[in-house]
């Protein structure tokens, strides 16, 4: 590429289902990155799983060249998730660019991930451009949008281009404002190689492939490199642009966004964030890079065949390999046999990772509980951080609970208004602020412990609201909680698969709906199953379920009493001596109604 003035980088941000990955199809289209022939939809969402949902997972990069009044322009566009789960990676992608659309749905208007997205990239430092996209649509209301823009996210109305992507309509005017408005990359070829790794993903052939944004220099096929983070030195076997496939290309100079392949064995060696510079000679100082992304929920994932251990511990290595945001580690239960915890960013992404697992290694895979991470103050001046209800000490040691606290943002129709904060102020949230929008959208502020909204707290702001309600979150910090250990006892022995950690005061109600929920799913056995609910040495609810019985009488037709009793007698006795060394089976269904956790039916 000739000219830094020539290169303009550049990603797409914006709420859920607003029409990035359609966005991006037109832009390739345009600049006839893609040929129409071999066009399809959401051409960078190219797991199996994207497409389906409609979703995008991971970030994309794309280098499109366009020419326009003489002179040819190299756009990089980086493609992001909307979801809040994938926040991390619109993180990462904003580091790497100069410029950001930000786009906003011109019938659904302004949402809670839309003001997230955007205060991002303000903190990036990046050019922001509002877009409005279905402006198409019969019900698009893009003058009140625009107020909208302007009100929540303080961009200028006058400033906000009207587009269709689906239609492409105003699209190639928008090309041009990004080659006028962004501002070209900075940084000389002729200074010594700087780059940063913004993501990298897993190639079974090929090993490791590195995404790079290069801050300075130029980066050749065959020399050495070194990554400053991990102090490892690498020989670049192929370095090259997405056009959207993988192109090769002798170097790579300053400004321009591509990949680098080098004979890198596993992902674990590649730390996003890190600088690639010059191995021999000068060396340029490292850049700032990213916070390692935290897990925010866990939970235990068995087989539910126990023979298939083996097999889920590959199967969770090679899905680590092409995702560095999931973590895990090996755990036992006494009713599930040995299994994996796993570490998450949300609820959806423990969704989608489920779902691979199946997909991708055809195994059956039982899921506890979700939980969160919580801090123990101990009685001896220690803290303990635990993941699991199996990993809490007993009572008396505990001096306090800390439990994660999020800041959430929702933004819904002030009709609404009333309904949600009770909505909040069940799941023990603190009412922080609220602000008008427009004269009928309101942004509420709460503070809510993460706990209570990792369940099913996004499914009933849905419901409440109609589905016209959003919800951004962002981690705040631990906070002192009145916590327990709800323990769930079935014939007597304690069940740890099924404990839960709650707050004091729902322990009870809590505790009647687990119970409940397993009295409908345990089948009978031939002995009475006790099902109960504890915290300590205190049992807050319990439930029996009756034994099968068998009419051992029915034989008898007639004849002395004596005989009847007798064989009722040995009934007795046999159902006595089971219940000392019966087992009770608790089938995969009463695990998984229990791991619901919602109200009751």
């Amino acid at each position: 590429m000739g000219s830094k003035r020539e290169i303009r980088n550049f990603c797409i941000v914006a709420h859920i289902d607003h029409g990035k990955s359609t966005l991006a199809d037109r832009l390739l289209e345009i600049t006839g990155t893609v040929d129409p022939r071999n066009a399809k939809n959401q051409i960078l969402d190219d797991m199996d799983l994207e497409r389906e949902r409609g979703i995008t997972i991971k970030a994309r990069a794309v280098s499109m060249f366009w020419e326009k009044e003489g002179r040819k322009y190299l756009l990089n566009l980086i493609d992001t998730p909307g979801h809040v789960d994938f926040a991390y990676e619109v993180q990462k992608s904003l580091q790497a660019c100069e410029g950001a659309i930000l786009l906003v749905d011109a019938a659904q208007g302004v949402e809670a991930q839309t003001v997230a997205n955007a205060h991002l990239a303000d903190k990036a430092g990046l050019k922001i451009i509002p877009v409005l996209n279905k402006c198409d649509l019969p019900h698009a209301r893009p003058e009140e949008v625009l107020l909208e823009i302007e009100e929540a996210l303080c961009l200028p109305a006058e400033e906000a281009f009207q587009v269709s992507a689906k239609t492409g309509a105003g699209v190639e005017k928008l090309l041009q404002a990004l080659v006028d408005l962004v501002p070209p990359p900075g940084g000389r070829d002729e200074a010594p190689l700087q780059a940063l790794i913004f993501d990298a993903v897993y190639d079974e052939f090929r090993g490791v492939i590195v995404y790079l944004r290069l801050a300075q220099g130029v980066l050749h096929r065959g020399e050495k490199i070194l990554m400053t983070g991990a102090g490892t030195v690498y020989e670049v076997l192929e370095a090259g642009r997405f056009t959207p496939r993988m192109s090769p290309v002798e170097s790579l100079g300053a400004g321009e966004v591509g990949y680098m392949i080098a004979n890198i064995k596993r992902l674990s060696d590649v730390r996003i964030g890190d600088t690639v510079v010059n191995a021999k000679g000068e060396r340029a100082p490292a850049l700032p890079g990213y916070r390692p992304p935290h897990s925010m929920v866990f939970c235990g994932l068995y087989p539910v065949n126990p023979g298939d251990f083996e097999n889920l511990r590959a199967a969770l290595e090679k899905l680590s390999l092409n995702d560095s945001s999931f973590t895990f580690e090996p755990e036992s239960s006494e009713a599930l046999g040995f299994g994996f915890r796993g570490g998450f960013l949300g609820l959806l992404h423990m969704d989608i990772v489920q779902e691979r697992l199946e997909r991708e290694s055809g195994l059956d895979l039982v899921q506890t509980a979700p939980t969160v991470r919580y801090v123990l103050k101990l009685r001896n001046g220690t803290e303990k951080i635990v993941q699991s209800p199996a990993d809490v000490p007993d009572g008396s040691l505990i001096q306090e609970w800390r439990e994660p606290v999020v800041r959430a943002s929702l933004i819904l129709p002030d009709d609404y208004v009333g309904p949600v904060m009770k909505l909040c102020v069940e799941r023990r949230g603190h009412y922080v602020k609220t602000e008008y929008l427009t004269s009928r959208r309101v942004l509420l502020v709460f503070d809510l412990p993460l706990a209570e909204i990792i369940f099913d707290f996004f499914d009933k702001l849905k419901s409440i609201t109609r589905g016209y309600g959003t919800m951004d979150y962002e981690f705040k910090g631990y906070e002192p909680s009145d916590l327990v250990k709800l323990r769930i006892l079935v014939g007597g022995n304690e069940v740890d698969a099924l404990s839960v950690i709650v707050h004091r005061d729902q322990a009870p109600r809590r505790g009647r709906q687990i119970i409940k929920k397993l009295q409908k799913e345990i089948p009978r056995h031939l002995f009475q199953v006790s099902l109960q609910a504890a915290v300590g040495g205190k049992i807050l609810a319990r439930e029996n379920i009756r034994p099968l019985a068998k009419n051992v009488t029915a034989k008898c037709y007639g004849g002395d009493i004596t005989r009847k009793r007798k064989l009722l007698e040995k009934q007795k006795e046999g159902k006595r001596r089971m219940r000392q060394v019966g087992r009770v089976e608790i089938p995969q269904k009463a695990f998984l109604a229990v791991l619901g956790g919602g109200e009751e039916d």
